[in-house]
């Protein structure tokens, strides 16, 4: 994609996300974006374009740090609940509840007792939130696994890359199946009518930004604002199903 196209079709989108905004906050409508995906996908850079010309006061990134020790007292919910937007408000989860149905999985942070109770479990609180009148937005971005130790590897050469940079880098290689496989299984139990997953394949950085900003404006938007806007690549973003685990859509 070329450098000229990529900025021009950046800027329409955010266009359409301001407008997108101007009328979440005159109807009080709310939105929660879950973005979730393999180390190195591209999440930071994703949300910085949605995020850029938003107003603070009604736009908030979430990406909360390890439970503290009263927190892992409470309802596992609990925390995020705290976070959900009010009123007019567009609120973007940088990880999520489904820390439990993936890192947690793979790195024994949690018991295979809480793990299943979380998978049963999410559903019905994704319900109750859309019930709610909380519009729901949960994207997964993939990548295969060549591309994430590149991104990784570069990481370690950008000295403005420096907070990026964790244990856990290696530890999203070296058990890159169990990845896999937490993956698997959480978006086949978690994906619902009323909540479902889209997976986008975010090998190629600026294609994965456009297709979500398409989908989250045609999901959020009012129809006279949506409908002037291009879907998302349907090759690069796609609605969960569980053919695209063998198909080679999702990596493995």
């Amino acid at each position: 994609m070329k450098k000229h196209d990529y900025e021009k079709q950046v800027r329409d989108l955010q266009l359409a996300l301001l407008r997108m905004q101007q009328s979440m906050m005159k109807t009080g409508e709310r939105a929660v974006v879950v973005l979730e995906g393999r180390d190195a996908a591209g999440k930071d850079g994703t949300i910085k374009r949605i995020t850029e010309h938003l107003t603070a006061r009604a736009t908030r990134v979430v990406a909360l740090p390890k439970p503290s020790d009263v927190q892992l007292g409470q309802w596992y919910f609990q925390r995020y609940v705290d976070h959900l937007p009010t009123s007019g408000q567009l609120v973007i989860f940088n990880r999520s509840w489904y820390n439990r149905a993936g890192v947690e999985v793979v790195m024994g942070f949690s018991t295979e007792g809480q793990q299943a109770e979380f998978l049963r479990d999410a559903p019905d609180f994704e319900r109750m939130l859309v019930e709610s009148g909380i519009r729901i937005v949960k994207i997964w971005l993939d990548i295969d696994k060549s591309e994430q130790n590149e991104r990784l590897e570069a990481r370690k050469d950008d000295p403005l890359k420096a907070l990026k940079i964790s244990d856990m880098d290696q530890v999203a290689q070296d058990r890159w199946k169990a990845y896999s496989k937490a993956r698997d299984t959480m978006l086949e139990r978690t994906h619902t009518a009323l909540a479902p997953w889209v997976c986008v394949r975010a090998d190629h950085k600026k294609p994965a930004r456009l297709a979500v900003i398409r989908h989250l404006v045609k999901e959020v938007a009012p129809a006279d604002i949506g409908s002037k806007i291009d879907g998302p690549d349907p090759d690069i973003l796609f609605t969960f199903e569980k053919s695209a685990i063998e198909d080679g859509r999702l990596a493995k």
